[in-house]
């Protein structure tokens, strides 16, 4: 079933994936903990997009929001791909630097989306070492649609690592842009880092 390209990518900018790096630490995230998180998140997406701000300012703020509650080097490393296993440290390092403002500005635009609706909170539940925050989103003019978000505290703590909208992966997405995108910089990492600063 073909699903509306702006819903999955309302909430892209949250996504993360799996393969997240053992710390070694018990698992504490708890089901309440990461519904507040993802309340807390949306809250202040709302409120960045009703704040009359616009083109590089909003862009900042949904940057900030983004690395404030998303797992940003594992979004980032997952979205590179198989590059990321032979990419060194510092080519990690500036490309996902470069890839939290690539996001805001990628999809700042679309959560303009966001403006006159509101996300409700089902129920969180415990998956293995992860909660999954099952919501609806209730967008104007749009049909209800279910969004569930993936919270994990692997990284030392609570990040949002994945989005899932009506069954679409929002990273399995982004991914495929990401290697797209390395594929036509010759598969250098740094061409791709410098690209995404003028792209999204």
């Amino acid at each position: 079933m073909q699903i509306d390209p702006t819903r999955r990518a309302l909430l892209a900018a949250l996504a993360a994936a799996a393969a997240l790096v053992p710390t070694g630490a018990a698992f504490a995230l708890t089901e309440q903990a990461a519904a507040t998180l993802v309340r807390r998140c949306v809250d202040e997406i709302n409120a960045a997009v009703n704040s009359g701000k616009s083109g590089a300012a909003l862009y900042r703020e949904f940057e900030r929001i983004f690395e404030r509650y998303a797992d940003v080097p594992t979004i980032a490393r997952y979205s590179l791909g198989p590059a990321a296993r032979t990419a060194s440290r510092a080519e990690l390092r500036n490309f996902t630097n470069a890839f939290a403002p690539y996001i805001a500005r990628k999809y700042g635009r679309r959560f303009r989306e966001f403006i006159g609706g509101t996300i409700e909170i089902n129920r969180a539940r415990t998956d293995r070492s992860l909660v999954i925050v099952e919501t609806t989103a209730k967008l104007r003019g749009r049909s209800p649609f279910k969004t569930d978000f993936h919270v994990s505290d692997r990284s030392g703590s609570d990040r949002i690592f994945n989005v899932i909208v009506e069954g679409v992966n929002m990273l399995t997405t982004e991914r495929s842009e990401i290697t797209a995108l390395l594929d036509t910089q010759g598969g250098s990492i740094p061409r791709l880092t410098e690209a995404l600063k003028s792209v999204g």
